[in-house]
Formats: structure tokens, C-alpha cells, sequence
């Protein structure tokens, strides 16, 4: 009898995952987003409408008192380069809940000082700037490796006798995201009246990404001092498949290099890992003995500044 109840809940989790994963699930999604491409302009999705919501927060309150500081409008920038829909607010609280969090953790259950509970939490209070950080290199780094391509599907819409808005057009219906909603957005600006220069230009400032204002400053310079655009594109695609081909031998060639930095870098936390498995007694000093302790946080800041200056060292820009 337990044998089959367990089948049961076994079939019907499966059957609630196949259900979720039809509707839900990456396949779901590609089908979705092909739609809504081929979809009217009106029925589009929100990501590409011309006119944003510019609020920071909200809070009035906070509204208020974000829309007079001036970094504000760039952390708003700064989050959407990302991908991500959150407010300025949404992202400065959850830094400071996280950090309130984080001190009253290590002073009430861990019993520090209250100057360590504050340099320990100020970092930790970081972490939904560093995820926001970390999304938005992921999506600049995609657009660049989808960049390219885009050239290339644009050439040859202009060699085939089609106008520049037109491959634009094609870009945003063609492509994949994240790069066909900002090309996509660039048409509809010009369809509403936006210069060409001024829908580039706002394409250069949505995306940080250099390889993407040297086609912006080929499209311009091309359309001031006339030439042969396809030709110039042409070259602009061969230049930056180089440059992403020796940034991958570049890569390569340091392989080595990020293996020991990740090696040195995890190798104390294994090592006091199987210390404490095979011998609890002896590492229970560390956390025990008020002289265990200060040696852990000494470490932990050697630890940090060395793993700070291995990166420098493996970072290669190209």
C-alpha cells in the first residue's frame, strides 16, 4: 500500500512539473517572445514601450527624496542595463535590510563587537548590487556575442535593397533577446518621429557596451559623410569577431591562472572542513577561544585582500 501512494505522489508531482514546464518552462518562453515579436506594435511587450515609467520609488516619500539626489537617475540606468525591473528603492532597501539583518545577526547569535558587526555587515549589504551587477555583465556580454550576427543579418537586408529602418525592423523581429528588443525599440523611436541620430544615440546610452557605439559611430558618421554602409558594417562584424577570438585565446592561455586563484582561494575553507570533521576538538579553539576568533577575522581580511589582488592579476582586458 505505501509502495503505491508513494507511486502516486511520485506520478502526480511528475505531472504538475510537465504541466508547469508547458506553460512555464524555457520552450514556453522562446514560443511567447517569438509571438510577441511577430505581434502588432500595441501588443508588444512592456520592455519595448517608448514611454517609461521614471519613477524611482513607489513611496512619494521616497520618490521625493531619491529625484533630487544625482546618482539616483544613474543607479536607475545602471538597473536597467541589467534587464531588471526593480526600483531605485526596491534596490536600496534590500541593501539595507540585508545589512541591518546581518549586524543584529552577528551581534545578538555570534556575540561580536559592534565595530566588527558593521565592517562585516557593510560588505554583505552589498549583495543585491553585486547580483545587479552580475546581471548586467551577463546581458552586456550576451549583446556583444549576439552583435555580430546582427551586423551580418543587417548587411545583407541592405544589400538586398531594403532601407536601413527596414533592417532595423528585421534585427527586432529576426534576433534573439536581449538584442532584438533594443533594436526593436530604436525602430519604434523612428516610427514615432525620433531622429535616427537621436534613436543611435539612445541605443548607445541603454547599452554600455563599446563594440555596439562603434557601429553607432559607423551608422553616423556613414549617414554625415556618405560611403558604402555595407562595406563599412562588413568590416566593423569581421573586426569584432576578431577581437571576441582573441579575447577567447586570451582566456585560454590564463585558464591556468583562474584554476589557482580558485584553488588558493577555496583550499583554507576545505582544509579547516576536514580539519573539523577528522578533529573537532582541536579546530573548536577558533571559534571558542577569544584568540581563535581574532586569528579568523585577521584571516578573512588577508583572505578577502588576496583574492582582490588575484583577480587584478587574471583580469586581461581586450
Amino acid at each position: 500500500m505505501s509502495v503505491l501512494v508513494f507511486l502516486a505522489v511520485l506520478l502526480l508531482l511528475e505531472g504538475v512539473y510537465l504541466l508547469w514546464k508547458a506553460h512555464r518552462g524555457a520552450r514556453a518562453k522562446k514560443v511567447e517572445l517569438r509571438l510577441n515579436a511577430l505581434s502588432p506594435a500595441a501588443q508588444r511587450p512592456q520592455a519595448t514601450a517608448l514611454l517609461k515609467k521614471q519613477a524611482l520609488s513607489d513611496v512619494p516619500a521616497l520618490q521625493r527624496a531619491l529625484s533630487v539626489m544625482a546618482s539616483a537617475q544613474g543607479l536607475e540606468s545602471f538597473i536597467h542595463q541589467a534587464g531588471l525591473t526593480w526600483t531605485v528603492s526596491k534596490l536600496l532597501l534590500s541593501c539595507t535590510a540585508i545589512g541591518i539583518s546581518t549586524y543584529f545577526m552577528l551581534v545578538s547569535f555570534a556575540y561580536q563587537s559592534m565595530m566588527f558587526s558593521i565592517l562585516a555587515a557593510l560588505p554583505v549589504s552589498a549583495t543585491p548590487i553585486l547580483y545587479v551587477v552580475r546581471k548586467r555583465s551577463l546581458r552586456l556580454k550576451k549583446i556583444e556575442q549576439q552583435l555580430p550576427d546582427a551586423i551580418d543579418l543587417l548587411v545583407r537586408a541592405l544589400r538586398s535593397g531594403h532601407a536601413f529602418s527596414s533592417g532595423l525592423q528585421m534585427l527586432g523581429d529576426e534576433m534573439p533577446d536581449p538584442i532584438a528588443g533594443e533594436f526593436r525599440q530604436v525602430h519604434d523611436e523612428i516610427n514615432f518621429g525620433v531622429s535616427l541620430q537621436q534613436a543611435l544615440m539612445n541605443l548607445s546610452e541603454r547599452v554600455a557596451s563599446t563594440d555596439l557605439r562603434y557601429f553607432v559611430v559607423a551608422v553616423l558618421i556613414q549617414r554625415e559623410s556618405g560611403g558604402n554602409l555595407t562595406e563599412v558594417l562588413g568590416n566593423l562584424s569581421r573586426l569584432i569577431r576578431d577581437r571576441m577570438k582573441l579575447f577567447a585565446k586570451v582566456r585560454v592561455l590564463s585558464s591556468e591562472g583562474r584554476l589557482s586563484a580558485w584553488v588558493l582561494g577555496l583550499m583554507p575553507f576545505g582544509l579547516a572542513a576536514v580539519m573539523n570533521f577528522v578533529n573537532p576538538q582541536f579546530m573548536s579553539l577558533l571559534w571558542t577561544d577569544p584568540i581563535g576568533v581574532a586569528i579568523i577575522k585577521y584571516m578573512l581580511i588577508l583572505m578577502a585582500v588576496g583574492v582582490f589582488i588575484l583577480r587584478k592579476i587574471i583580469k586581461i582586458r581586450v
